[in-house]
């Protein structure tokens, strides 16, 4: 599900069945990177980002793995905010040194590209806690785990790749056998639930495209079959992610960011500016309906929207739109208190462990989400609908149902469905409506 993190389980898939509406002809440029075109909003258009900046700059941030996704594209687009810059790598830095046992390999990748971006005095902490060698020793669990246990790593190939693509960036150690070996297209880890994982794709694609410009500049030691092999996988993604596109998306909204990072650098997608305008006008529609609501959806979707990638934290890092063009609000929403009582809707819900099935009827508040039902549920019979969850920068993630923990080495997870069909959203988001039938299915992917 796509609002769930790619650090807990995959994306899927979400086909808007609406009709977008024309916002007007949207401005936006063409800039050649290298022998690829990237495709950015122009500087007329910057108002149309203020959603996405004023969400990441006024939310209240706790959790490290959060914190360094906002400041990676605070950094990357040159957004100036000292006050907040210092507070999210105070936490950040505290969360590390913490969490130093159990910090995960896309997580410590995450802290060291977000420390280390765009050439700030972070680079100390980095190199004084020795974070680029520990995450290369995390890398090398994730391969040793898969030879041990079906070809599963110890998190997922999103993780994986983001890891990849932070060793290469930083000059750590990475087997590049492993990487021909296990990076291969055809690599069940590349699927979730039978469909391709277009985010777990085009993070891939940008790892190996750093490591196929290592071995061009003879950074690393390797022959021409790597090379080769390098960029027919890299080829064959690409074409994996073009063939999830549909209304200017790929996979979903929320894997559109990192898709879009992904063509910039390895194909010549956007050279068509009908392409182009087709992206920028389905993404900005999103943006004003308030899709990118949570801080770390707004931070994965902005640096693609100014024309960066990942691959350019090593760089000076400034943007058409920063940092003067942005309309940066500090002011709180106001929250209104309703007079009328609230209106109450019957929902569905059942629990499906292989052949076994639970399932009840609760009554929740109108504009309650899925997690609401199921607290219901579990409020009326706790043996059947008992659950555990973990808060996750993409909101509550589902571990455990009647005891039932969701585990990466035999690929299982709890699969959220309304009305039969898996949602594109978590439990945390999702709004449910009257009538609804929603399920929780223990799954395999």
């Amino acid at each position: 599900p796509a609002m769930s993190s790619p650090f807990l389980y995959t994306v899927g898939e979400m086909r808007p069945s609406h009709q977008l509406p024309l916002l007007g002809l949207l401005l936006f440029s063409l800039i050649p990177s290298q022998l690829c075109q990237i495709c950015e909003v122009s500087k007329e258009n910057c108002s149309y980002l203020n959603p996405l900046v004023n969400t990441m700059v006024n939310s209240n941030y706790t959790k490290g793995i959060q914190s360094a996704n906002i400041l990676l594209t605070l950094r990357l687009v040159g957004i100036q905010n000292q006050r907040l810059e210092q507070q999210l790598t105070q936490q950040i830095q505290e969360d590390t040194n913490r969490r130093e046992s159990e910090i995960t390999s896309g997580e410590l990748a995450l802290v060291i590209l977000a420390l280390g971006a765009c050439k700030n005095l972070d680079e100390e902490f980095i190199r004084d806690a020795h974070l680029v060698s520990k995450l290369g020793e995390k890398f090398k669990a994730e391969i040793e785990n898969m030879e041990t246990h079906s070809g599963n790593p110890l998190t997922n190939y999103y993780q994986l790749s983001l890891a990849l693509l932070t060793l290469c960036l930083s000059d750590g150690s990475y087997s590049i056998t492993n990487v021909i070996l296990y990076f291969t297209p055809e690599n069940k880890n590349y699927y979730f639930g039978g469909q391709f994982s277009v985010d777990t794709g085009a993070m891939a694609v940008l790892a190996l495209t750093c490591v196929k410009r290592s071995i061009e500049k003879e950074k690393i030691e390797a022959d021409k079959k790597d090379l080769n092999k390098t960029n027919v996988y890299i080829t064959s993604l690409v074409n994996k992610i073009l063939s999830a596109k549909h209304d200017g998306l790929f996979g979903n909204i929320f894997s559109t960011g990192e898709s879009m990072q992904a063509l910039f650098v390895s194909s010549n997608y956007y050279k068509n500016e009908g392409n182009c305008q087709e992206t920028l006008h389905t993404v900005l529609y999103n943006i004003s309906q308030g899709a990118f609501h949570l801080p770390i959806a707004a931070a994965q979707i902005l640096p693609a929207l100014m024309g960066k990638t990942y691959l350019d934290v090593n760089k000076d890092c400034s943007s058409v739109c920063s940092p003067v063009k942005f309309n940066i609000s500090t002011d709180k929403p106001v929250t209104v208190t309703p007079i009328i009582s609230p209106s109450y809707i019957s929902v569905n819900y059942s629990v499906q462990i292989n052949e076994t099935f639970n399932s009840t009827k609760v009554t929740v508040r109108k504009g309650s989400v899925f997690l609401d039902v199921m607290k219901a549920a579990q409020k009326q019979n706790e043996a059947a609908f008992r659950f555990k969850m973990e808060d996750s920068p993409w909101g509550p993630y589902i571990i455990s149902v009647q005891d039932i923990r969701a585990n990466n080495n035999d690929r299982t997870y709890w699969e959220l469905l309304s009305n039969g069909q898996p949602l594109s959203q978590g439990a945390g988001s999702y709004v449910v409506k009257n009538g609804e039938y929603l399920e929780v299915r223990w799954s395999k992917y």
